[in-house]
């Protein structure tokens, strides 16, 4: 699958809708340079698309919320417009293009190269059943070089090779050379790791992408040195994913009943591009953060990793916080419980003074306060939760350097010359030391390292990672197969039932579904006791066996809310939306059970459901519990 970063979002009614649009509106479309800010680039590419009759739609949150609980994060623009791409009519028309902010948790370990990054914002758009591959790639090629004015002759394609399921895409590769007049010297078939984007669960939508790479004039690593090489002469700049199979459970490619056109391109390597930059370190970006660290350090050679991975991850770190998430040893809080240590740990290797990240968050916050004006209003609580996440580690730290002056102790005694791999490892897992401070520790006391068992070691700890992970969620509403459909419509009938037996305070806070069964979190401060469990239980059976209609129906927000629907994640919702009515609102004989603003996708009548049980009501969270349930 390709590793391309596509975007997109669907959230309206934020002060970042505002700015979007007045950014498009108030922009002169001739001011061009080739230092162009990140604000300017924005704008130019706003306005690019809105002349091409694209509608603007606002980041996405980056929790994926119940558009796909597959994943943990947005990292690709697809999550909230699946229903979209599978064919449901999205309220902005069949034309779209964002800025999406996103957060990538495979990349942490690359952060501090040229160009990887865990936070990372994408300009994105989208053709769902409108325009297809030429237009595309026209639109693209020339954004780059009409637009932003990139020299031609540095660009270079990507394009499906080919496998054993779906052909080589010789269209896309004679659009390129026929119709844009691009060199097919420059013209490179890759295969499907390369060149095949998604589905971002076991199934779904997904489809060939062709790949825009810039060459940075940087000598080449090698004979077969080309794009996709992971040297860093060749920067992917964009990419344009044909979306037109659905991967299905038989884990067969069927073609999609329409043609969508996903394309993201990468804000910050354009920046670093269009700023004279070698890195994306060097641009406005990151400059701003990258100074205040050197107020403590200097500028050295020597630095120049730690100081990458610290603005990078404080800028994480940042965004995620004023999601919401806070610091666990589970899911989307542990990422950020990684990303601050690792912070921390590398601002210790720096010699930082203590709290030296509060001072890192004023930067973010001043390079984009205009953009995403929600971390300036939320900067209290993101100052806080750091803090107190410092003083932890603090704790942990003294205790890791305990246990490494304990191994070195050890090794002295037994006139051993090294620290063994699974020593260092084991203080890098549970301690959180980074492997170069344990090698500084070490080299102190004139001691070396084994750093090949170090890496053997953490190629085991990452292979257990990404098998957890992928095993974490087997499947999601993203795949919108028959049965989490299913329990996606039962998380409204348990939601209203929730409300009728501990009242109208409960609030949705989140969920995740799978094949085998639906997990809801729910805003309530006390365990539930057993009668309330079976009330709860009782009351979605009886509504199943009623066999209500489940209705949708289009309208504007105001009007939703009107009614009476309730709005479980109000800020990325458009002005039109669906409201799915469980119970007949015609029927004037009897009330409708449940209102809800949803996305879908959801089954016809509530008999489809079958039998309703809880197998589980636990603690998720300060003031929050987790219901389990299955469906028989």
């Amino acid at each position: 699958m390709s590793t391309r970063y596509p975007c997109c979002g669907n959230r309206r009614g934020s002060p970042t809708t505002d700015f979007y649009i007045s950014i498009a509106k108030n922009f002169i479309f001739n001011k061009i340079n080739l230092n162009m800010t990140s604000q300017e680039l924005r704008r130019e590419f706003l306005n690019f698309f809105i002349r091409k009759g694209h509608k603007i739609i606002p980041s996405a949150s980056l929790i994926p919320k119940e558009t796909d609980p597959t994943v943990l994060f947005t990292t690709a623009g697809m999550h909230p417009l699946v229903p979209y791409l599978l064919g449901e009519k999205h309220p902005f028309g069949k034309k779209l293009v964002n800025i999406q902010k996103c957060v990538r948790t495979r990349d942490i370990d690359k952060a501090g190269d040229a160009t990887h990054l865990t936070f990372f914002e994408m300009l994105g758009y989208w053709s769902l059943n409108d325009y297809w591959k030429e237009e595309s790639i026209k639109n693209s090629f020339n954004f780059f070089t009409e637009i932003l004015k990139l020299d031609k002759n540095r660009i270079s394609v990507t394009v499906f090779e080919g496998n054993k399921d779906i052909h080589r895409d010789t269209k896309t590769a004679q659009i390129w050379e026929t119709i844009i007049k691009f060199p097919k010297k420059r013209i490179y078939y890759l295969p499907t790791e390369d060149n095949f984007w998604g589905p971002t669960g076991q199934i779904g939508p997904c489809g060939p992408c062709t790949e825009i790479f810039y060459d940075m004039n940087l000598p080449i690593c090698g004979k077969n040195c080309k794009p996709g090489c992971h040297c860093s002469k060749y920067v992917e700049i964009g990419n344009n994913v044909f979306m037109e199979y659905e991967k299905t459970d038989k884990n067969k490619f069927v073609k999609l009943k329409q043609k969508n056109v996903d394309v993201g391109l990468g804000l910050e390597r354009i920046a670093m591009i269009m700023q004279n930059a070698t890195t994306v370190y060097e641009t406005d970006l990151f400059l701003p953060i990258i100074r205040e660290i050197r107020k403590y350090t200097g500028s050295t050679q020597a630095n120049l990793k730690s100081e990458r991975i610290i603005a990078d991850h404080i800028k994480g770190a940042v965004f995620l916080i004023s999601e919401g998430i806070l610091p666990s040893n589970v899911e989307r809080g542990y990422v950020l419980r990684r990303i601050l240590r690792r912070a921390i740990r590398y601002g210790k290797l720096l010699n930082l003074p203590k709290n030296f990240l509060n001072s890192l968050v004023q930067k973010v916050i001043e390079i984009y306060q205009n953009v995403y004006p929600e971390i300036k209003i939320k900067q209290t609580d993101i100052l806080t939760v750091i803090q107190n996440e410092n003083e932890k580690f603090e704790k942990t730290l003294e205790a890791g350097l305990k246990e490494l002056k304990s191994q070195i102790a050890d090794c002295k005694f037994k006139k051993i010359k090294n620290l063994t791999g699974k020593v260092v490892f084991d203080l890098y897992q549970s301690y959180g030391f980074p492997l170069e401070l344990t090698k500084e520790i070490a080299k102190e006391q004139s001691l070396e390292i084994d750093e090949q068992g170090f890496n053997e070691e953490f190629k085991k700890h990452q292979k257990l990672s990404r098998t957890a992970s992928s095993g974490m969620f087997k499947s999601g509403l993203a795949d919108a197969s028959e049965r989490t459909v299913k329990y996606h419509t039962a998380t409204h009938l348990l939601h209203q039932a929730l409300r009728q037996v501990l009242g109208n305070q409960v609030i949705q806070k989140g969920s995740n579904i799978t094949a085998e069964r639906l997990r809801f979190d729910f805003s309530y401060p006390q365990k539930m006791t057993e009668e309330q469990i079976k009330k709860v239980e009782n009351i979605v059976n009886e509504k199943i066996k009623e066999n209500l209609l489940v209705i949708c129906r289009e309208m504007n927000l105001e009007n939703a809310k009107k009614s009476g629907a309730l709005g479980l994640f109000e800020e990325k919702y458009g002005e039109k939306v669906k409201v799915y009515f469980i119970g007949d609102p015609s029927d004037s004989s009897r009330p409708v059970f449940s209102k809800e603003i949803c996305a879908g996708p959801h089954i016809n009548r509530a008999s489809e459901l079958g039998h309703f049980k809880i197998i589980k009501e636990e603690s998720s969270s300060a003031g929050v519990r987790r219901i389990k349930a299955t469906l028989d």
